[in-house]
């Protein structure tokens, strides 16, 4: 199966492994690489640019495949050391980085100048348009039905796919929400050039992450996530869990006068004691509503083999059987 992101990445498969914390270490970015995706090292998982420099090299000496590094650029007080983060990139040898959160484009000319390809994550089709003026090479266009932050406008990937084909000229992937290859055959149908997978690249066997994480998501059904952070404007779809509901009742409570002091405990510094240690209810945690259509744990060589095997099948069977 060849479109634009295949040819742009120099990928066997449109499928790409999207960034993410305490998940996207070199174990599961390699294996990605290796059934033909593209997969992705989260960069701020690494504490610092030398951390990531080594496990780069580290996915280097378990695949001989093209894969990404992930960096995130967050709102704070005292921000990530971000161009120490891309010299660790490009000394690596990446030639590809997944941008997300704010506007990558103060880092666009040392991210070009290294030769690497740019692929902007975005919500909105004002956001991917934005993405395109200033220099993205693709992006992906991450639904409402996504696991971590969905943005503030709520469209689905059914409406926001065609949307952003509409306006965009450069390639996209349709993320939010993605599993399975009927998902893919309708990303394609609906102008995407492939998908980008988060929530189900975790419940595979190769994703560092505890066995209870995997078990949830499994148990999961599309009814089992929740927002949080929507008085912040920093909304975040997240597995429900007696955490979240705490959060929800705080929100609540709290109205037009919360703070992020209100809630930090419970969404700040969780993500090593429920990904490393399995402790599921020590806080919010991303999760999407594809966890309804995630019933097993396959190794990622097994997912992406099925997803694109049942894609070709539904496109030369199930849709040529109407014409």
């Amino acid at each position: 199966m060849r479109t634009q992101i295949t040819e742009l990445f120099q990928i066997e498969h449109p499928v790409i492994q999207g960034g993410m914390h305490y998940v996207g270490l070199a174990e599961l970015a390699s294996a990605v690489s290796n059934a033909g995706g593209l997969g992705m090292i989260t960069a701020l998982t690494l504490p610092t640019p030398d951390d990531l420099l080594k496990e780069i090299k580290r996915c280097h000496d378990m695949t001989d495949k093209p894969f990404g590094v992930n960096l995130t650029f967050l709102p704070a007080f005292t921000a990530p050391p971000y161009p120490e983060y891309i010299k660790a990139i490009a000394d690596g040898g990446v030639k590809i980085v997944e941008t997300a959160g704010r506007s990558p484009e103060a880092y666009l000319p040392a991210l070009k100048e290294a030769g690497i390809k740019v692929i902007h994550k975005c919500t909105s089709v004002r956001h991917s348009l934005k993405a395109e003026r200033i220099g993205c090479d693709a992006v992906s266009v991450d639904g409402f039905e996504c696991g971590g932050h969905p943005g503030e406008d709520d469209i689905p990937n059914l409406v926001l796919l065609p949307r952003a084909a509409e306006e965009l000229s450069i390639p996209f992937v349709a993320s939010g929400g993605i599993g399975n290859a009927q998902q893919l055959v309708a990303a394609l149908a609906l102008g995407a050039d492939g998908i980008n997978m988060g929530t189900r690249f975790i419940a595979t066997k190769e994703a560092p992450v505890h066995q209870n994480v995997k078990d949830a998501i499994v148990a999961a059904s599309e009814l089992d996530t929740r927002l949080v952070m929507r008085p912040l404007r920093n909304t975040e779809r997240v597995m429900a869990n007696p955490a979240v509901d705490k959060i929800v009742q705080i929100e609540k409570e709290k109205g037009a006068d919360l703070g992020i002091e209100d809630i930090i405990e419970l969404v700040a510094g969780v993500y090593p004691r429920v990904m490393q240690e399995g402790e599921m209810d020590a806080g919010a945690w991303s999760c999407g509503m594809v966890a309804g259509l995630i019933n097993d744990v396959p190794t990622c060589k097994e997912l992406i083999d099925r997803i694109v095997g049942e894609a070709e099948k539904i496109i030369t069977g199930r849709l040529t059987s109407f014409l």
